[in-house]
């Protein structure tokens, strides 16, 4: 290890959640779209919103290839209004010195988790004909993540002072029709300890991928949080499952919320509850990702109504 600095010990990476997840304790995180502008409050009100309910908060960086107020300022505020942040960083969008320059300074403003990611293409964004950099490979980034944090050196091989210690999260569609398990288990290998999936409603379908998973020592390896976002409306809901890669919809939810007519929204809060408890059932399963798409009460209500508040308080 050069100069030192960084343990060879992944046990005490990361932060709360991280401590929470090595406890054994049920998490849940939270996801905060920074704004198309430079004010700060606006994501400190939504980290406020959720102050209680959730363990971490995922920001994310220039989602739908579209540009936004980077992560790491929107981390920043995050950090200070009483949430850990996990920083999204995507090789789409920048290269090895700009994704090095974002870790260091993300863990200076409180990050403590990162997760790697491709990036959405550019020709769904609102600039297509901008430059795809992708440098490095999510593979690629990840091992950098890892080599700073147990090396305490950067993908040059330059030693960091007080390299970040960040617990590393990758993305997987566990519901893609074709699935490949082997991309998960490349990611897992280049170092990933944390797992985000895309939203899981059909609990049939991610209790059949679980059982796979379990067979191959995944959940060994890394924390899985499956990933929902609170239904509000049969639209919303018939959307995601035609338009949102690897998201299934059960037909007898979209049915559910047709009928519901004015009271989708409500509906839509009781089955996606159903999904959380049917997902706790689920051996090998470490938590939710709950994306409340700008509607932080019905994050709030999720968690209340599925017996997962108060959140875990305390030293770890």
């Amino acid at each position: 290890m050069s100069g030192g600095r960084a343990s060879n010990d992944a046990a005490l990476a990361g932060g709360r959640l991280a401590a929470l997840l090595r406890a054994g304790s049920f998490a849940v995180t939270g996801e905060i779209v920074p704004p198309r502008g430079g004010d700060g409050t606006v994501v400190a009100a939504h980290a406020r919103a959720l102050v209680g309910s959730i363990d971490a908060v995922n920001v994310t960086d220039n989602p739908t290839a579209s540009a936004h107020m980077s992560a790491v300022a929107g981390s920043a505020f995050v950090a200070r209004a009483g949430i850990e942040p996990t920083l999204q960083i995507t090789c789409r969008d920048r290269n090895r010195l700009a994704i090095t320059g974002d870790l260091l300074g993300a863990w200076a403003l409180g990050a403590r988790n990162v997760l790697c990611l491709t990036g959405d293409p550019m020709h769904v964004g609102d600039e297509p004909h901008a430059a795809t950099v992708a440098d490095l490979t999510v593979l690629e980034v990840v091992r950098a993540v890892r080599r700073l944090r147990e090396e305490g050196v950067t993908s040059a091989g330059q030693e960091v002072s007080d390299p970040p210690r960040y617990a590393i999260g990758v993305a997987e569609m566990p519901l893609a029709d074709p699935y490949d398990p082997a991309r998960l288990e490349a990611k897992l290998d280049a170092g990933a300890d944390l797992v985000w999936t895309q939203i899981a409603y059909d609990v049939e379908g991610l209790e059949a991928w679980a059982e796979g998973m379990r067979a191959r020592g995944v959940f060994e390896r890394a924390s899985v949080l499956v990933g929902l976002a609170p239904l509000r409306s049969a639209a919303g809901a018939r959307f995601m499952d035609e338009k949102l890669p690897g998201v299934r919809v059960p037909p007898a939810i979209i049915e559910a919320l047709e009928a519901a007519g004015p009271d989708a929204a409500e509906v839509g809060l009781e089955r996606t509850v159903d999904v959380v408890q049917n997902i706790r059932e689920i051996d090998g399963i470490s938590g939710l990702h709950l994306m409340g798409l700008g509607h932080d009460e019905a994050v709030r209500a999720v968690v209340e109504r599925a017996g997962l508040f108060p959140r875990p308080t305390g030293a770890l």
